[in-house]
């Protein structure tokens, strides 16, 4: 399923973190996009999460071997050990600039623990072959913890036109470059078949330029595999 073997390399962002970057992951990735075609028919837009567009989990086997594949090559490097839980989805960004969300129109934090002496880490699978169709980018935040809390609780807090009269920096569409509130880093280019790790409490967002490409289709939309983990954080 996972090549044993992948190419890694290592971006710098900030304040010591790094996104690590596979390339050549899976054996064989084409069967991967053939089950999402076949099962296209169950991907949901949840309520769960601020994604812009529809999921589908991952099997629980799968996300077994997404799990190995992160203890064997990632783990260590983001200060994490053991595992405590994961889980993995499909995923397509399909929605139009302006019918984002608040809280989609600016950076994000995977944020599924708060326990102490947790590590979350999170990772994204690039299954298309149209660069266009957008990266990653990480954003450092450029204003004080507090401003920046309340930012991100006004965004699902708030109607779209309160939030607009009280942020007029963060426009409606997708964020590229920073704001007021964020620092644009760097982007991390996709490429068919690889696979990036990165700290689940640093602000990142998909890097979606050409939003008009976007489809609901497996075979030509912008299909990813996202996976989530949290785990014990190394020892001192």
């Amino acid at each position: 399923m996972f090549n044993p073997k992948p190419k890694r390399h290592l971006i710098p962002l900030h304040d010591g973190h790094v996104c690590l970057v596979f390339d050549d992951v899976l054996l064989d990735p084409r069967a991967w996009i053939d089950t999402a075609i076949v099962h296209r028919a169950r991907f949901v837009e949840g309520a769960w999460n601020a994604y812009p567009g529809p999921e589908l989990p991952l099997a629980a086997e799968v996300t077994d071997r997404l799990c190995d594949f992160f203890a064997q090559h990632a783990r260590a490097a983001l200060g994490a050990r053991r595992t405590l839980r994961a889980h993995s989805r499909f995923a397509l960004v399909t929605r139009a600039p302006e019918t984002l969300a608040p809280c989609q129109r600016f950076c994000h934090r995977d944020r599924l623990s708060s326990e102490p002496g947790t590590v979350v880490a999170a990772s994204v699978l690039y299954l298309f072959d149209r660069p266009e169709l957008g990266g990653t980018s990480f954003y450092r935040p450029a204003r004080p913890t507090a401003e920046i809390e309340a930012l991100v609780q006004d965004s699902v807090r708030l109607a779209p036109e309160a939030f607009n009269a009280r942020y007029p920096g963060i426009a409606p569409g997708y964020m590229r470059e920073g704001n007021p509130w964020f620092e644009h880093i760097a982007t991390v280019p996709p490429r068919f078949n690889r696979l990036i790790v990165y700290r689940g409490d640093l602000f990142h967002s998909g890097d979606i330029a050409r939003p008009e490409l976007l489809s609901p289709d497996p075979e030509q939309g912008r299909l990813t595999v996202n996976g989530f983990f949290t785990c014990r954080a190394a020892l001192g």
